[in-house]
């Protein structure tokens, strides 16, 4: 499926001039509301706020080899330094802090290092660190 603003006609990507027009009305109406949701609402683009969040950030908007630009340069880095402020604003980014080793109820974890790109691999290895504590 096609990023919203986009048709795929002969195999090819095309602007569809009225999703296009409501995706740069969406880039403009974020800046001046700085809410995601209201600018959706605003411009008539009626999804789920996950989908506008991936709308604002998607870079096909730019242009690529195979879609054409709907969105400029300086509109799109506006819009991801004021998504990158509300995220600060609002709390949404936490500092961790490492542990040398984790408890959870009977079970506790080491560090686990990254040991494999692949994310299943990744996984496996990290739940085979998993010990349970005995108490004797």
């Amino acid at each position: 499926m096609a990023p919203y603003g986009y048709r795929i006609v002969n195999a090819k990507a095309v602007i569809d001039e009225s999703e296009a027009e409501k995706v740069k009305m969406l880039y403009c109406e974020f800046l001046a509301t700085g809410s995601m949701r209201n600018a959706a609402m605003k411009v008539g683009i009626d999804k789920v706020h996950s989908v506008i969040g991936r709308i604002l950030k998607n870079k096909v908007y730019l242009g690529t080899d195979y879609y054409p630009q709907i969105i400029d340069d300086a509109l799109f880095s506006a819009v991801q330094e004021l998504r990158e402020r509300n995220v600060r604003n609002q709390n949404r980014i936490h500092e961790y802090k490492t542990v040398e080793k984790a408890e959870i109820g009977s079970f506790h974890i080491g560090i686990v290092d990254k040991k494999y790109d692949d994310p299943y691999k990744q996984a496996e290895y990290a739940y085979g660190l998993i010990e349970e504590n005995i108490n004797e």
